[in-house]
């Protein structure tokens, strides 16, 4: 079972200069559809809603940025082309783990490389029309991918950016992600409980408090009777901080990875340190500055929800 405390240490504890504006990069990146690969080969029945199922990095260098995610996880790279911009498909071993966007930054601009988090909806209209109805705002509408689904990406009522998709061909099933895939997710917001009850109307979330030392509300999302995604409460002096999703790596050693980061051109945000679960987590950001966290899981320990 999962401990209540995994959500816990994953609190907001990053000051980023300034996220990057993902409405601008992702409707740049319009002009024709991508030939995605399909989450669920061979295609699935199963359908999880609330599940990240998919990331998308926007990076002003791919180059740097597959150079930098393949020394670190073992990823590779397949480029996908269509005279517009430039966009790579990241592979570990037989599975897409995630999207690179290539997106250069205007000389001056305050914005910052960052990751984003799809979430599995069986319908995206109907997805948006809940979303909108409980505070969201619409950041890109709908758009069909062949062979991928359709998808849509919004800002949440505290303005974290998020997108839901609805895969074509079914969503992967549940397992225990391997080094090199993603394994967490975790929302940082002014206000956890306002905000995971936004999710909970737009996913159908069970929703549980976790047990807490700072004073601050935390709280894990499952679906499924699988955890999903934990929901932060930022600190009350977090005035430079924004509302945003941090999305974590399964690997075999935190301090290894950050070491390994440091070395690829990307930084530490916070150091290694234990997480209540037993293992070990940290926050590293890549060279051109979008963050994520790495995190260490014992194989013998379940993701299934609290009971």
């Amino acid at each position: 079972m999962i401990k209540h405390t995994r959500g816990r240490a994953l609190r907001a504890g990053l000051a980023f200069a300034g996220l990057l504006c993902l409405s601008t990069f992702l409707a740049a990146a319009q002009p024709a559809p991508l030939m995605l690969p399909p989450l669920a080969d061979p295609a699935s029945s199963e359908h999880h809603a609330g599940k990240a199922i998919w990331l998308e990095l926007v990076t002003p260098d791919l180059a740097v940025a597959e150079r930098f995610y393949g020394s670190l996880f073992g990823w590779s790279f397949h480029a996908l082309h269509n005279g517009d911009f430039e966009y790579a498909v990241a592979w570990l071993r037989d599975r897409p783990v995630a999207g690179l966007l290539q997106r250069e930054l205007k000389s001056g601009e305050r914005r910052q490389s960052a990751w984003l988090t799809f979430m599995a909806v069986r319908d995206v209209d109907a997805a948006a029309a809940v979303a909108l109805a409980h505070g969201a705002r619409i950041i890109t509408e709908a758009r069909t991918y062949p062979a991928r689904g359709r998808h849509a990406v919004f800002a949440d009522p505290e303005g974290a950016v998020f997108a839901v998709l609805a895969s074509q061909t079914g969503d992967p099933p549940d397992y225990l992600a391997e080094p090199g895939e993603w394994i967490w997710s975790s929302l940082q917001v002014p206000d956890a409980g306002a905000d995971a009850a936004f999710y909970q109307a737009l996913f159908g979330y069970d929703v549980y408090d976790l047990p807490s030392d700072d004073g601050l509300e935390h709280v894990i999302l499952s679906s499924d009777d699988y955890a999903r995604a934990s929901v932060n409460a930022l600190p009350v002096d977090a005035v430079h901080r924004h509302p945003h999703w941090l999305n974590f790596l399964r690997v075999t050693d935190a301090g290894d990875a950050a070491e390994r980061a440091v070395a690829a051109g990307g930084r530490v945000l916070v150091e290694p340190h234990a997480d209540r679960h037993g293992g070990r987590i940290a926050v590293i950001a890549d060279p051109a500055g979008a963050p994520l966290g790495v995190m260490e899981w014992n194989s013998s320990e379940s993701k299934e929800e609290p009971k």
